[in-house]
């Protein structure tokens, strides 16, 4: 079976990408999940745990977090030693399709939560079956996911479209999916869980904002981080690259600019 390809990597710049990024948006995701007190939550695809750890001190008791990356999840392990919150997340090392869980843990968590994970995996429907066993009866499993198609900026920079395009290829070409974010609920479904919401994270801004500045830079260092597969797999021209990104840094100065995202987001109740 061939191996789940990570377009981003985990490089200290990656992983400082992913930490600026989090305190933009994880209020948000917070918001849209509600946890209640007392919660047993399972986060798989953890990453930095930042949001593992903010959804365990809403719940009142810890959480289990699931990282593959060992890089990923020393890092995660320090941030939460820094916060002091050493004992708020039991990180362990896995894979999304063979959860590292007890047999007593198995279909025991009142939430199992994924963000940003389905779109690296070959099979994303073995995911959330396991996600799916791992609740309880009644439990929830909530998924937040990218669909690629949806990014949007004003005025354009010069090129963008056509290179982030090539991204959106990229992940064709290693075996990912770059719109899974509109198969949420059908993959609910498809996995025996009982849809009840779906709905969008907005993840945008404008000029003026003080999020736009931190989101559009987010956007330029997501395409940088690609930017060796992009070219290795001849979806782009090496200098036309580096002109695009410039057009998009001036871009990210004007007074008139914008940007427009947004997360899909699916529940659904085993």
């Amino acid at each position: 079976m061939p191996e789940d390809a990570y377009v981003h990597g985990t490089s200290p710049e990656e992983q400082a990408r992913l930490s600026r990024l989090n305190t933009i948006i994880n209020d948000k995701s917070l918001q849209k999940i509600g946890i209640q007190k007392g919660e047993r939550i399972l986060d798989v695809g953890s990453g930095l745990g930042q949001l593992t750890r903010a959804m365990a001190r809403q719940a009142g008791v810890p959480a289990v977090g699931i990282e593959r990356s060992p890089e990923q999840l020393a890092e995660a392990r320090r941030l939460a030693s820094e916060a002091g919150e050493d004992s708020l997340v039991d990180f362990r090392q896995g894979d999304a399709l063979d959860l590292p869980l007890t047999n007593d843990e198995r279909g025991s968590f009142d939430v199992v939560h994924a963000r940003f994970l389905l779109e690296h995996l070959r099979w994303p429907v073995s995911a959330v079956e396991q996600m799916v066993q791992a609740a309880r009866p009644g439990g929830r499993i909530v998924l937040e996911d990218d669909d690629h198609e949806l990014l949007r900026t004003w005025p354009e920079p010069p090129g963008l479209s056509s290179l982030w395009s090539s991204y959106i290829r990229l992940y064709d070409r290693i075996g990912n999916d770059p719109i899974i974010g509109r198969r949420l609920v059908e993959l609910l479904a498809r996995c025996g869980a009982r849809p009840v919401r779906n709905d969008w994270l907005f993840f945008g801004a404008c000029s003026g904002s003080p999020d736009f500045i931190p989101l559009a830079g987010n956007m330029i260092n997501i395409l940088l981080g690609a930017r060796q597969a992009i070219l290795e797999h001849q979806l782009f021209d090496s200098g036309l690259f580096d002109e695009v990104i410039a057009n998009a840094r001036a871009w990210s100065k004007r007074g008139d600019a914008a940007l427009w995202y947004c997360i899909a987001w699916a529940e659904g109740i085993r």
